[in-house]
């Protein structure tokens, strides 16, 4: 069972258009409501690949109870955290061209009584979970420090734990050598405090997550593929994808890929790239199920390209 952590998770709206003009009317060509998230894209992913997870969230208003509505409708255990506050509502514009324009709010705010219900929540259900996912930037009210207690929480109870995040939350959680650090590029280049412009710049960054704590790093770098730094050694991999719908929640399916097939080494890596490829390729946060998949197009290679240029470097 994986067990996520979700600590502001939203109600999504994803409308597909020709083209976002400023001070125009937009006329949408689709649209999508979903349960929104890092954490809760995670379980929607495990759920659909027929695996067992139990999402843990904060939930407030009428916002609240359609997120878990929609998490129940997708096979999705629910431990869910009341709160007195109204669970955010988030929108995003996905173009034609691929081009997608997020307006997210910012959440309620939690209180030291929530705070502690989330940390006991997660106590609870950890006891049958194979891993836990915490994922997301932090709701207000909690400290930069709160992942780093829930990592030394996990570890404390023998569960094994990955985390998604940036900024203060990531290096405070360092500290207490979280299993896996799921970063992307921009993510990975302010986390080292420099450019990156070569896959060899972001496998250097990654080798100094380790440095500062991380056991693993699953670097994804867009449309150039991804990395995996652990004890054993670095990994590259790589799919090519033809028409690119949507990249919200990919990131969070390639961790949750990665975690269905053990959360070690280039099989896990390769489980990975295949769930991001295939996520990129669906509507809105639509997550990708085990016929959505194409192993046969993913390429892992233990000879990283150091010098390959990224298509989308990080300034």
């Amino acid at each position: 069972m994986i067990l996520t952590v979700t600590p502001n998770p939203s109600l999504d709206r994803t409308y597909e258009v020709p083209s976002l003009d400023r001070g125009e009317v937009v006329r949408a060509t689709g649209e999508r409501m979903d349960p929104g998230g890092k954490g809760v894209n995670v379980s929607r992913a495990v759920a659909a690949a027929g695996r067992r997870t139990v999402a843990v969230l904060p939930l407030g208003g009428a916002p609240g109870a359609v997120v878990a509505d929609l998490l129940h409708a997708q096979g999705i255990e629910v431990a869910p955290v009341p709160v007195a506050g109204a669970t955010r509502s988030n929108i995003a514009l996905a173009e034609a061209d691929g081009i997608l324009t997020k307006i997210n709010a910012p959440g309620p705010e939690l209180s030291p009584a929530e705070q502690d219900l989330l940390l006991e929540t997660v106590r609870q259900q950890s006891r049958d979970a194979d891993w836990i996912a915490c994922c997301g930037s932090l709701p207000r009210g909690l400290a930069p420090s709160w992942y780093a207690e829930l990592v030394a929480r996990a570890h404390a109870a023998g569960v094994r734990i990955a985390l998604d995040t940036s900024g203060p939350a990531l290096r405070q959680a360092l500290r207490e050598r979280p299993d896996v650090v799921k970063p992307n590029a921009e993510e990975l280049a302010e986390a080292v405090g420099r450019p990156l412009a070569t896959v060899g710049d972001a496998l250097k960054a990654a080798e100094e997550l380790r440095e500062s704590g991380a056991r693993a790093v699953l670097a994804s770098l867009g449309a150039d593929g991804q990395l995996l730094v652990d004890d054993a050694g670095a990994w590259f991999g790589s799919a090519h994808v033809d028409v690119v719908r949507s990249n919200v929640g990919a990131g969070d399916s390639s961790l949750a890929g990665f975690l269905i097939a053990g959360g070690s080494g280039p099989e896990a890596l390769a489980s990975a790239v295949a769930h991001g490829a295939a996520a990129v390729r669906l509507p809105g946060s639509v997550m990708p199920a085990p016929d959505d998949l194409d192993p046969a197009a993913v390429t892992v290679t233990g000879e990283v390209p150091v010098g390959r240029a990224l298509k989308e470097p990080v300034t």
